[in-house]
This record gives structure tokens, sequence and C-alpha cells, in this order.
């Protein structure tokens, strides 16, 4: 098996388990007792029936409809891959719909429409307006795609988006007022050059013109060159629209000497004497993907006065979608409007525009493994993660709406929607890819001591194709390699450490011995430790700096890997937190999985590591001292040793935010705790959860995440001096992953703080 097919393999797999595909339809509301379905259904719902019958507008009020789109498709153009079909296109459309919800709380049914014919498409679609809010086409052949949008805008009431069109002519838009800015060109006067005349240069090239851009100005290319006037040649009405007065004809031609080049084509397209050709101080948007049409470090190597922006994450000023159609259909929604016109997604455009100028949150240049993001030739265009998008396009699209008459309600205060729109934000992605991004900027080496399992391969092979870390596979290397071609893993890049021919074994034993000795373990239990317990081993290659950090557990029980951890690297009182994402809040929950029953002093303990974790992920922490108790209602000892707790962290950490001992219910409910206490000390409800035993915590994680579905991440190990992460029996490649990052982030801290 190749690497390629070990990764389709994980494709699949990803896809298929634990349930198929990527989406799913929750309820909104209880459906527990008769009564609740008597509402739900008959006779309760014939009320909005009636309602909605009387004022059709009322179905934004009694239905989904207010926010949900439509993600509907042909599979005529899917990604790269062409004419797939719309069974095929499914799981990209699942994935939109992902995107959808994370970014902007918006909801999707994905309909895949098995219709080539434009006409036949084109009425299907039409027909289902009443279900919708809006409609994003997507992955749709050109150049029936114009039609096709065309003629749905023209019969729906509806907004109705072709992103493939207008989602990347936005994002480049925005991109080119600042890149215009920076080079000292004015667009009325700006040469431009789009290459590739399909549905994005198409789009791309008519916002331009209403952003100012002087039609003269403009040459489009294809296959076959310019498209000009006397061309007859593959000239669709589209194309036409664009076809210029002049007698350049090839590529070469056309960029003699322009401001700006926009690659919406093939990679490879420009070569060193297309950039040596243009005009000075010149803006280049290669956006082909995975390839650009030239690479960035290409570009710079012809000329030092140019500026570029490409499709790929791994390069400056990325133009990515993402940073519009989920914001634009935000604010096209809240105003219920009809369409998403021109002056709509032009406010889109200079809202990013004017985002990118604004000063960056650390939180955000941390998440993209910089020191600092300023406004510049290095950053002209907002990060897909910056948390601030919410709050920028959704009231400029909103307002353009109401301006403009799109918008069949008023647009909300600003100030009052901007906070409204903080709340929608999903920041579980954005917490995890910044632990993701802090790993990958200075990789460290972990050590796998179940380097012969499956999953642990198949999460080594991650770790180093994304940067994270180098791995170190323990285990016999004829069994690790192996599976490792079973598995299709390439071996480049891990590096396997097998105990039987390891060169410092015996240093190895005599320390294992030295520390184990007077705990009744003998040297020839140690030398049989060293042999044959790859955790033993691992344990002290970390300890003796041979590892930087130790992650595993898939194949074996939590206390049964915890223990010689303990013995063999230094540690404080150990404790294990979860990380839970539930909905769009996260939950740190300690003690998990180490601690039977603590005391005051260890929960005090456990609050100021909880804090130090919470704070380092940048997050302000607000600790909640569980119990079954409230503020002093019970004299039970064990509700006393929380408040003994809880009393002694305000005394010796007064800048702590931490409350207790109380009931879980007023901890993570603002109104209830300021209704029944308010007395408390949170300035919002907890994100920190301390137990006052492992019953407690144990339960309360593996209820959240079986029953509540919440999503987890963890145990996160606290405590150690070195960076031990045991996850759990059975975990997946994912969990061993997400573990190695946060293993290779405590590394980074403990050398940032010397």
């Amino acid at each position: 098996m190749s690497s390629q097919e070990s990764f389709r393999a994980d494709a699949l797999r990803y896809h298929a388990q634990p349930r198929p595909g990527k989406i799913e339809v929750e309820p909104t509301k209880p459906c527990a007792t008769q009564r609740d379905l008597s509402l739900a259904y008959t006779p309760g719902v014939a009320e909005p029936v009636r309602a909605i019958h009387a004022d059709p507008p009322t179905a934004y009020d009694y239905t989904s409809r207010a926010n949900l789109v439509g993600v509907i498709t042909n599979g005529t153009a899917v990604l790269g891959l062409g004419d797939v079909g719309p069974l095929a296109a499914k799981p990209v459309m699942e994935g939109k719909g992902v995107l959808f919800k994370r970014f902007a709380h918006i909801d999707v049914f994905d309909l895949e429409v098995d219709a080539e014919d434009p006409d036949t498409f084109i009425d299907t679609v039409a027909r289902l307006e009443p279900t919708f809010g809006g409609i994003n086409l997507e992955d749709i052949g050109a150049p029936h795609c114009f039609r096709i949008e065309e003629a749905l805008k023209a019969r729906m009431d509806i907004p109705v988006f072709h992103d493939d069109q207008h989602g990347t002519a936005i994002i480049i838009a925005a991109g080119l007022i600042n890149a215009l800015e920076l080079q000292g060109k004015d667009i009325g006067s700006a040469r431009i050059v789009c290459i590739g005349a399909g549905s994005a240069g198409i789009a791309t090239l008519r916002l331009l013109v209403a952003l100012g851009a002087r039609r003269e100005n403009l040459r489009l290319t294809d296959r076959l060159g310019v498209v000009h006037a006397g061309r007859k040649d593959e000239v669709d009405p589209y194309k036409a629209e664009f076809a210029a007065e002049t007698d350049a004809r090839s590529l070469e031609d056309a960029l003699e000497g322009a401001d700006v080049v926009i690659g919406v084509s093939v990679g490879g397209m420009l070569q060193d004497h297309h950039i040596a050709s243009l005009a000075p101080h010149p803006i280049v948007f290669a956006l082909a993907n995975p390839d650009p049409e030239i690479l960035p470090e290409d570009a710079h190597a012809v000329r030092d006065d140019l500026i570029i922006a490409t499709g790929r994450s791994d390069y400056p000023n990325q133009v990515n979608n993402v940073l519009g159609f989920p914001f634009i259909f935000r604010g096209a929604l809240d105003v219920r409007a009809r369409e998403i016109n021109t002056e709509m997604q032009l406010a889109a455009a200079r809202a990013l525009a004017a985002l990118a100028r604004e000063p960056v949150p650390d939180e955000v240049a941390q998440a993209y493994d910089v020191d600092r993001l300023a406004f510049g030739p290095d950053y002209f265009i907002p990060k897909p993660l910056d948390p601030r998008l919410i709050q920028w396009v959704p009231p400029a699209v909103a307002q353009a709406a109401a301006e403009t008459g799109a918008a069949t309600v008023a647009a909300p205060e600003a100030r009052e929607y901007a906070a409204q729109l903080e709340g929608l934000l999903d920041r579980s992605m954005l917490l995890m890819r910044k632990v993701m991004r802090r790993a990958h900027r200075a990789p460290k080496r972990v050590v796998y001591p179940e380097g012969e399992n499956r999953t642990i391969l198949r999460a080594a092979e991650a770790v180093r194709d994304e940067g994270l870390a180098e791995p170190l596979l323990v285990g016999r290397e004829r069994v690790i390699r192996e599976r490792l071609a079973e598995e299709g893993v390439s071996p480049d890049g891990l590096k396997i450490v097998d105990p039987a021919q390891f060169p410092a074994i015996e240093d190895y034993i005599a320390d294992l011995h030295t520390l184990r000795g007077r705990k009744g373990l003998s040297l020839r239990d140690a030398r049989r430790a060293m042999r044959i317990d790859p955790f033993r081993f691992a344990a002290m290659m970390v300890r003796r700096g041979d590892a930087d950090a130790l992650v595993g557990g898939v194949e074996n029980h939590y206390a049964t890997l915890l223990r010689p951890s303990l013995q063999i690297i230094p540690h404080r009182r150990v404790f294990g937190m979860h990380m839970l994402f539930v909905g769009e809040r996260i939950y740190f929950l300690g003690d998990t999985t180490v601690n039977i029953d603590p005391s005051a002093e260890d929960l005090t303990r456990l609050a100021v590591e909880a804090n130090g974790l919470v704070r380092h992920l940048g997050m302000e922490p607000r600790i909640a001292m569980l119990s079954f108790s409230n503020f002093g209602a019970s004299r039970s000892p064990r509700a006393q040793k929380v408040r003994d707790a809880v009393a002694l962290l305000h005394e010796a950490h007064p800048e702590m935010e931490v409350e207790g001992e109380m009931q879980a219910d007023a901890a993570v409910e603002p109104h209830l705790l300021q209704e029944l206490f308010p007395f408390a000390g949170l300035s919002a409800g907890a994100n920190v959860l301390l137990f006052p035993d492992l019953d407690a915590g144990n339960a309360a994680y593996k209820l959240l995440m079986h029953l509540g579905r919440a999503q987890a991440v963890g145990p996160i190990l606290v405590g150690m001096e070195k960076p031990v992460q045991i996850v759990e029996w059975g975990a997946s490649a994912t969990d061993v992953v997400n573990m190695s990052a946060f293993a290779v982030q405590e590394v980074q801290q403990a050398e940032k703080n010397g």
C-alpha cells in the first residue's frame, strides 16, 4: 500500500465511521412527552400553518427557513475532479455544509440534483424556494453555471449565490483593494490580466468593474490566448463580455506591462519571463490549487518589487472562499434578503479589506505560528481563523442589503448585532487549530511506546506529514517496517527505536535500577523491564533527554501506563483533565483520570494547574469548584473539603477567578448563579469545572461524551516535569495526533519558561 493509498483509506474511514457522512439533522425542540409531540405535530402544528398561510413571511418566525441554506449541485464540475455526477458530489456538499455551520452557525440541506440539462436543473431548484432562506450553488460547470444562476435569481425571491463565481471574486477584490494601496496603484488606471475564463475569472472581472476597474484595461485569457474582439473560436457570450479591442494575442502579449495578474487557471502557467515583463511594483494572484500558476519564492526570485497571493494556506495572503460565503449568507439571512446583489458583494469585499488593516490580535498571530501580523506585503488578506470575521462581514452585508432594498426587515443595530454574532463563534475549531499551529512552529521529538500498533503508525504518519513532531517509534524494527509497508506509510522521517538494538540500553538499565532499587526492583527486573516493556523504555528516553515527550495508550489501560511514568519521570502532583466541546462552548474538566479522593490541598493544586493550562491556550479561566452543595448548604465533610479548597485559593491566589462550593447547574448557567447567589465571584459561566473526587469527574465527562455528544480532547495530564500524555484505550489516530500536538506545546512552553 502506497502513502497515497494509506491517505485514501484514512479519508474513507473518516467519512464512514462511526456513522456514514459528516452531517445530521437534530431537533431543536423537546419531544419527550405527549404534550411535546402534540405541539410539534398534530394538533399544535396547525397553528403555525394557519399563521403562515395568512401571512407568508411568518415562515421565518415559525420554521427553520430563517437559518437554512440549500447547498445544491448537479456534480458537473466537482473540485478538480470534473463531471463526476451528483451522487459522487455529495461528500463535497456535506463538507460545504460543515463550513457553513462551523463558521457562521448556518444550517444546511445539501441537495444533489440529477440534471445536467440546465433547464431541468433550474426548474427543480426554483420549485424548492419555500424550503430555504437562501441557495448556494456549487460545483456546476461553465458556461451553464452562468445561465443557471441568472435564471434562478430571476425566478426566486431568496438569495441565490454561486460560490465558485462570487465567493472567489469577493476575496480577490478584497485582497486587490489592499494590494493596490500597498503598491501605490489605482484600480481605475491599473492594467489587469485574468488568466482563466471560467466561472471564477468572469465573475472576478465583473466585480472588479463594479469596484472601479475600466473595461479597456482588462485582458482575459484562456487556453487559446487572449479573448479579443476578432476571435471566433471558443468564445461564449460570457467570455465575449470581456473580449478586448487589442492586438495582443498570446499570454505573453497580454502580460507585457500589466499591473495586476489574476490566475484562476492551472499550475505553472506563469514563468520567470512573464514576471519580468510586468509593470513596476506588480501584483500577482496565483490562485490555482494545489499548484499555483507560479510559486511565491520563484516570483520573488525574479523581482523584489512584487506582492503575491495564492490559494494555499502555507503561504501568506491566502485567497480562501471560507472568508466570504458563510458570513455573506449570515448577513443576508439576518435581514431576510431577497438577493445577494453586487452592492452586498462589494460591501463584503470592503469589510474584509478593512479588517486586514486593523491591528491583529495576538491569538490570531499565534494560531498561524508567527509572533506578529501587521498590514503589509505579507498580510493584506485576513486569515480564515480570525474570529473577528463574523463581526465584520455580516453587518456590512446586512447594511448594504438594507440600503439597496434587498432586505425585507430592518438591519439590526450594529453594536447589538456584533455582540450577537460573536456568540456564534465555533471556538473549539479555533482552539484546536491554534494548538496544531503552535506545535508546527517548533516540532519536538515525540516517542510512541506502542510503535508496532497500526493506529500509532497512521498517527505518526499524520504527525510527520503535518510537521507537528519528529515521531520515534518504539518496538521491534522488523515488525514496525512490515506494518508500515502494509499500511502504506513511508518510513521516511519516522525513527524506529528497537530496545534490543539500542546502544545505550545498559545505561537505561542502570538508571532504572538506581531509581527503583530501593523500591524492590532488582537489577534483573530492571534489565527485563528495559528490554520487554516499551512504555518504561520510552519513559526513560524522555527522562534522559533522548526524546522530548511521550504519547501512548491506544492498546493499554490508562492506569497500567500512568504508574511507570510516575516512577521514572519527575513530577509534581499529577492530575488528568479533559477538554470538552459542548456545542459552541469549551469546558475543561478535572480531575477525570488520576486522583480518587483528592484532599482540599490537592484540589487547590488542581485549580492552579488548570488555571495555567487554560491561560496557555489563550482563554480566560473561570473556575467552579463543584459539589452536591451550594455555598455551605451542607455540613458534609465532602462539601467542607471543597469549601476549604476555595478558601485556600482565595487566600493564596486572589488573582484567580474561582468560586465554590457550588452545584454544576449554577456553575454553567450565569443567570441562575446571579439569581440565587449574586455574591458569587464569577464574571460569566464557568469554563473550568473541578470535581471533588474521581467518581464525579470520570462519570461527568463520559456522560457528556456519550449522552451529551460532546467532543473530547484528552485526558491531558498536567503536573509532569516532562510531557507524558496517555490517551484512552482504543483511541483513534486523530486522538493521538491531538495529544501529540499538546505534548509538543508543553515542551515549547517549558523551554520558553527556562
